[in-house]
């Protein structure tokens, strides 16, 4: 596996979820983070687009991202394919996994190459499925996905609150390049 797949938009979970140092947390810990209880992860299917996302070392040569989710033939296992992208928006690279549903909005992410599943807390999708908000517990990460590449301000906003509401430092939230 390229070393540059490992750079990708997901990968990030796998390294995070270690209580290790590793790198900054974006998030006061003394605010309670809360996944989307009522997410559906069949609804969850498709693809999205990364609009804005905070540093990490992984990213570091990811511009930007898009992660596809599909189903798969495991009950409660949806596949995983991220694709890292240039400045230009075009594909550099991929890395696919799974993630498998905990329930409550919690999701646990495996990459190939990546020895340690990762937690992917949904904390918000809109109620059509179109905008969310994606985050961790040690909050040394955090994404807001769009199944478009522009967002509607309203959705941002909204997505924005939703971070700031789980002690997300908003001032370290970075727009990501989009095709």
């Amino acid at each position: 596996m390229k070393v540059r797949a490992l750079l990708s938009f997901a990968s990030i979970l796998a390294v995070a979820a270690c209580d290790v140092a590793f790198g900054p947390s974006y998030r006061d810990d003394t605010v309670q983070i809360a996944s989307a209880a009522a997410f559906d992860p069949s609804r969850y299917v498709g693809r999205w687009y990364e609009v804005a996302r905070y540093p990490n070392p992984f990213q570091s040569d990811c511009p930007g991202a898009i992660a596809e989710y599909g189903l798969s033939e495991t009950p409660g296992v949806l596949t995983v394919t991220n694709l890292c992208l240039d400045a230009s928006g075009q594909e550099i690279d991929r890395i696919i996994g799974t993630a498998t549903d905990e329930g409550l909005g919690r999701l646990s992410v495996r990459l190939q190459g990546v020895p340690v599943a990762a937690p992917y807390w949904v904390l918000w999708v809109d109620e059509g499925y179109r905008t969310a908000v994606v985050g961790a517990p040690n909050g040394r990460v955090g994404w807001i996905l769009n199944r478009d590449p522009e967002i509607p301000p309203d959705r941002l906003a909204a997505a924005r609150e939703v971070l700031d509401f789980n002690g997300y430092d908003l001032g370290q939230l970075q727009r990501s390049v989009t095709p």
